[in-house]
């Protein structure tokens, strides 16, 4: 049984600068999101190593390692994605976030009309598994961390039987998450405009959200996570601020470790953490160069009265559930 560390989280909540500082555990490796779909113009798409996905040398070793598996693995589509089985049937039951155990018996009950999903879920849970060991076996490792954030993959990760795995739900102040998907390219991206987009640089404009769009994004993954959360044993997750984290990351890091049973002696320096995660897709962020660690608080001086006033009206009341101040304080305030 492998052993796999989730970060189950909202978009733009620091799920992968958590899993980069992980991996400076000499025990636990990462990938950054090991649910990736179809990456978009995959010649063009560079590893953090700096190379270009389909010249990485990492990344051709584990497609070697999957072929002695019998597996026919592309990273550029690696097959891991649950919502990737069959036609639009699956992907459109596949799409809605998890809603609590009722709604979820429904979508597995429509889940299971499909014979596509039925043949084909097996097979996926067996890939995901083999990618979680082959990943392991190529750096030494006896933990993956998996930052693809759904509840949805989440709860079929829980049912595989090869996996051995643990939840870190990762928390951050819905303001500066949502003006980062209001902004991806701006607020959550590579700090050089020439490395964003996957290292092509670029505008990300059809991603760009409003704030109500954003804050409804916010609330319902956190909801989601909540949602799944409770069906769980305390012991099977831990709860991290992503403030925490950029504020002590040496204490939070070690406070993780001993959550999965690791020795925090083993792990690197905390500045080294972009040098030993090594090979991550994901936020763009991975690309940086710098060590420092930083929570990104911009919000607070670039969210217009009315941009607060509009989070609240959406997702406020949560916000201040989660333990932050409320969305309508001015900037400067608490959060």
């Amino acid at each position: 049984m492998i052993d796999l560390a989730y970060i189950l989280a909202a978009r733009h909540s620091g799920s992968t600068l958590l899993a980069m500082l992980l991996a400076t555990h000499r025990q636990v490796c990462t990938m950054g999101e090991m649910a990736t779909a179809y990456l978009d113009d995959a010649e063009r798409y560079r590893c953090s190593c700096g190379a270009w996905i389909r010249q990485c040398r990492f990344w051709r070793s584990v497609q070697e390692a999957m072929a002695g598996r019998a597996v026919i693995f592309d990273i550029a589509a690696a097959g891991t994605d649950f919502s990737s089985i069959g036609g639009r049937y699956v992907r459109r039951l596949c799409l809605p976030l998890h809603r609590g155990p009722l709604a979820e018996r429904c979508r597995d009950a429509a889940l299971g009309l499909s014979g596509a999903w039925r043949r084909t879920l097996p097979a996926v849970q067996r890939r995901n598994a083999l990618l979680a060991e082959v990943l392991c076996e190529l750096t030494g490792s006896q933990v993956v961390v998996d930052s693809s954030k759904t509840a949805v993959r989440l709860k079929y990760l829980l049912r595989n039987p090869m996996l051995n795995v643990k939840v870190i739900h990762l928390v951050r102040d819905g303001r500066g998450a949502a003006l980062a998907t209001m902004g991806p390219d701006r607020c959550a991206d590579a700090a050089d405009p020439v490395r964003r987009q996957g290292g092509v640089g670029g505008v990300r404009a059809a991603e760009w959200r409003s704030m109500a769009q954003a804050a409804r994004q916010w609330r319902r993954s956190n909801e989601e996570a909540l949602h799944l959360l409770a069906t769980l044993r305390p012991s099977r997750w831990i709860d991290l601020r992503y403030e925490a984290l950029c504020a002590d990351p040496e204490g939070q890091r070690r406070r993780l470790f001993r959550f999965l049973a690791l020795d925090p002696a083993e792990a690197c320096p905390v500045d080294q953490f972009r040098q030993a995660a090594g090979h991550v897709i994901g936020n763009g962020m991975r690309l940086d160069t710098a060590a420092i660690i930083a929570a990104d608080h911009r919000w607070r001086s670039v969210l217009t009265s009315e941009q607060l006033a509009a989070f609240d009206a959406v997702a406020g009341r949560l916000n201040v559930r989660l333990g932050y101040g409320e969305a309508s304080a001015p900037p400067g305030g608490v959060g």
